[in-house]
Order: C-alpha cells, then structure tokens, then sequence
C-alpha cells in the first residue's frame, strides 16, 4: 500500500467494506476479519510501521503494533475490535457494507461499532510516524468481540507472556465521546440435561429432562433473586446487582414421551464486586443438593452438564487513572460515566493496565439496520486523539 494519508471517514469506508460479522449461532453468517487485519496491516506498513498479526487460525486474527520507545512497560494502547453484528433480517435503506453519507451522518455496519476508532486512529497514523514520542503508542485490533471476545482473551495473554504492560488502556467503544470507568462482565452457559425416555403413563419408569431443567432453573431464579435483595450500596448501575437471564431453550419430542433431552442457555451480567464464578458456585451447591440425587438411580446413563461458553470480565474503577484525568480534561466530560454493555476492557485490567472506554458514536446506534455515525464526532474524536498523543507526547 502507498504512503497514502487518508481521512478518517476514507478509512471508514474502506473497513465498512469488509464484512466481518462474528456469529456465534450461525457458520454461514460468521465471516474472517483476516482480510480487514491485512488491510490494517498493509496502510501501517506504509508508514513504516510493523505490525505483528496475531492469528486465531486462517480466518480469524487480532494485530498488535508500537509506536515510539519499544518498552514494555508504560504507554498507551488503543484499542477496538474489528469485527460487527450480522445484518441477517435487518431492514437496512442501504447497502451495510458500503458506507453511506445522509446529512451529515455516514451509515453502515460498524460504522459507530466500533469501526469509527479504529478509522480515526488510523487517520492520523502518518503524524505519529513523525512524532518523537516519548512513550510508546501501542494499537491493538481484535476479533470476535461481538461473540466471546476471544481476541481480547488471546491478545491480553499473549501481552502477559511477553511482560507488555501499558500504563492504561483507551477503549473507543462507541459513548458519544462520554468517559466510561466501570461496566458489568458478561458470562454465557449451557446446560444440558440427558434425562431417561419412556411412555408417558410409566412416569416412575423414567427421568424426564425437561421437568429438571425447569427445577434446574426455579435454582438459578432462586440465586439471582438473592443478588436483587443484596444490592451494592450506592451502586452506579441500573439495577445495582448481578443479573441473570434465560435466552434460549428446548427439549422433548412429543407430549407422551418422556423427555430424554432438554438444553437451555442462560447468561450472567455481574456486577463489579461479584464474580460469575460465585454465582456458578452457589447454583451448582443447590443443584447437588435438590436436583442431582434424583440421577442417582439412573446414573449413567442420565446426567446434567454446565458448559462455559464464556466468562469476561466487567471494568471497575482505579485510583489515579492517567486515562481519565487526560481525556476528561480534554473532551469536557467530566462526569465519569458507567454503562450496562461489556467491552474487552476487563482483561486489559487484568494486565494492571487502567483502561478508560470512550469512543465516537452513540451504542443506542449500534446492532441495527441504519448504524450511523455523525462526522461531527469523527472529527471531534480525531482532535482528542490528536492531542492526548502528539500535543502531549513528544519528546
């Protein structure tokens, strides 16, 4: 690729064109990122920057680079996630991957979630190649955060390896530009229950599955409603506890049959103080106690099995967090905010890094038809990037 420089709303056209829809209920719907990474990766090297491309296999990448000193410890890291929701029976008024100006608005998927960072990083890539920059600049792409953020997981653990430790992390998650400190984790199950199948006169003679799983459920309803009656005191999140939810499920065959399967899916938003895997705990307590005696007789053939599908962690807040004081200095926010959805910043705290998550684009925009971001806060994120990195950080 030529030492080109672009705008930020040319790059954005230009990595809306990629579709990288991650999904995790449909193969034919989820798509590489690997081509978007190689683009991203080509326009770097332009400038004369190198670039490490961190493969999850031959579909699938994350692409890490540095700017400046090569430390290991200190700096920034920005950061977004290349990949964006399916469009699949959305009723969008033009093309999604083709980005689209309407009145000062530029439509299409990703176009606020989370493309738009990335697009405005990128924009001013060739004034940080001629910055003498004291700290490093480190830029970090990923796949798959849209499903399990498993690029996220695979990046931080590789930046452990390798003793890379930032001093804090900007996370450019659509806000509208607004500081966010702390988020909820998100954590997702399966349980399957195989129970023992026969004619529905003879229910002694069987084990039906789907009647465990509703007792397996009354237990989990049963521990979320003792989070609801504990709430964190002066909470800043709406409601102010872990909450649970049952999304998905199925089981059975036909009404005189006893039902050999049942399978539901149920997720987790803990709040910051409380841990999914506490939650896990004191179901699988209750569970033993009530539920799994009842196999005993049939075992092995019946069984039940909880599966993690993922487990990512929320954000809490850090004392003297350079990434808040810099940027609500510098966008006039200086309310510090929280926000119900989860992002990747979790496991970049778990580096020791402070993470901040801030970007252009409202998330009331994001995973439906018509996703737009407003080129005002294109630009206006362009001008704070611009200053937290150049005005700020030269030598």
């Amino acid at each position: 690729m030529s030492k080109t420089q672009l705008s930020e709303v040319e790059l954005l056209a230009d990595l809306v064109a990629f579709d990288t829809t991650s999904s995790d209920t449909d193969p034919q719907t989820d798509k590489p990122n690997r081509a978007c990474i190689e683009f991203i990766r080509e326009y770097l090297d332009g400038f004369g920057i190198k670039s490490e491309i961190l493969a999850a296999n031959d579909r699938k990448a994350n692409l890490w680079a540095t700017l400046g000193p090569p430390e290991k410890s200190g700096g920034i890291v920005l950061s977004g996630h290349s990949d964006v929701v399916p469009v699949v029976g959305q009723n969008w008024t033009s093309d999604p991957f083709k980005l689209t100006e309407r009145n000062g608005k530029h439509y299409g998927r990703g176009a606020c979630d989370m493309k738009a960072f990335i697009a405005c990083v990128l924009s001013i890539i060739p004034e940080l190649a001629k910055a003498e920059l004291k700290q490093p600049v480190h830029l970090s792409f990923t796949h798959d955060e849209e499903t399990d953020m498993s690029g996220a997981a695979r990046l931080t653990e590789y930046l452990r390896g390798h003793n890379v430790r930032p001093q804090w992390v900007w996370i450019g998650e659509p806000t509208d530009l607004h500081i966010i400190n702390a988020h909820k984790g998100y954590a997702l199950y399966q349980t399957s229950i195989i129970g023992v199948p026969g004619h529905s006169s003879l229910p002694d003679k069987g084990l039906n599955a789907v009647i465990a799983a509703a007792h397996y459920k009354v237990v989990l309803d049963e521990v979320a409603q003792g989070r609801a009656r504990k709430p964190f005191a002066a909470s800043p999140f709406d409601p102010p506890y872990t909450t649970l939810n049952i999304g998905y499920e199925k089981g059975g065959t036909a009404a005189n049959i006893i039902a050999e399967h049942a399978e539901f899916i149920w997720e987790l938003r803990p709040h910051p103080g409380d841990t999914a895997t506490a939650f896990k705990g004191e179901v699988e307590r209750l569970v033993g106690e009530r539920i799994a005696p009842r196999f005993t007789a049939f075992a092995p053939r019946a069984g039940i099995k909880t599966c993690a599908c993922y487990e990512n962690p929320p954000l809490t807040p850090t004392k003297d967090n350079p990434g808040e004081r810099i940027l609500t200095h510098l966008t006039g926010h200086n309310q510090l905010e929280t926000v119900s959805f989860a992002t990747e910043a979790g496991y970049f705290q778990q580096l020791g890094s402070h993470v901040v998550v801030c970007g252009p684009g409202s998330i009331e925009q994001a995973h439906k038809a018509d996703e737009f971001v407003a080129e005002s806060q294109l630009k206006s994120c362009v001008d704070v990037l611009r200053k937290v990195l150049i005005s700020s950080c030269p030598a």
